[in-house]
């Protein structure tokens, strides 16, 4: 029987990997981005709509509009996110701290607030985290600082609605636009983490979103068994 799956950030990555896996699946999806992933919409199952996230007076509606006929979600995904610029604090500036905390988190909130209201039955969210919530390296600032705080948020909902299980999860060296961005970084001493992301890139050890998609499925299932709201990682869950 087919499943009703609600990810952001479908465009491209995670978001787009997962969409296409599930659909594949029989699943039915629906799907949110800046961007519409046009290799998708041919799937009678994938029903679209454009979202900025950030732009709270169009969410509602446009939400709205794309689950109006279902009544029940099995799965929502909160994928959608951004990297802040790798250099040190001292050099961050505010507006960049500023703006990975609105995408990564207040953006979740805000869509979390219109999910929960919106009367429709949700049995799990999972809030795409990272290691950089917990590991402090060098560089990763904005990113860090938001995505701890999307753990805690995620906690914070999971204590006031029991009924839906929610997880923060690390999904492991995933071969993104991220990657992308971090394999064009010149050398620096300073940020030692990125040069091992770079030396992973292009190994089994940093699959394609496509080829991690099904693992990332099987880890949302593995989850259901953890306590609610808690922050782990696809790399410590066991087979």
């Amino acid at each position: 029987m087919s499943k009703n799956i609600f990810i952001t950030g479908v465009s491209s990555g995670i978001g787009h990997g997962l969409a296409a896996e599930y659909l594949q699946r029989g699943d039915v999806v629906y799907g949110v981005s800046r961007r519409e992933p046009h290799n998708l919409t041919v799937h009678e199952k994938f029903h679209f709509a454009e979202l900025d996230l950030t732009d709270y007076e169009k969410m509602a509606p446009v939400c709205k509009t794309l689950l109006h006929n279902t009544t029940e979600l099995e799965l929502v995904v909160l994928n959608a996110g951004i990297l802040s610029p790798i250099r040190d604090m001292v050099e961050t500036p505010l507006e960049d701290l500023q703006q990975a905390m609105e995408i990564n988190v207040w953006a979740n909130k805000m869509l979390l607030d219109w999910l929960l209201q919106s009367g429709k039955i949700i049995r799990q969210v999972v809030g795409i985290s990272s290691g950089a919530a917990v590991n402090g390296h060098r560089g990763w600032n904005g990113y860090s600082l938001s995505k701890a705080a999307l753990n805690m948020l995620i906690q914070l909902y999971a204590a006031e609605r029991p009924d839906i299980h929610f997880t923060a999860l690390a999904p492991g060296l995933i071969d993104t636009d991220m990657q992308a961005y971090m394999s064009g970084l010149p050398k620096d001493e300073r940020f030692p983490s990125i040069e091992a992301l770079k030396n992973a890139r292009g190994t089994a050890a940093m699959p394609t979103p496509d080829a991690a998609a099904p693992l990332l499925i099987k880890a949302f299932n593995k989850v259901k068994s953890l306590e609610n709201g808690e922050f782990t990682d696809v790399r410590t869950l066991q087979d």
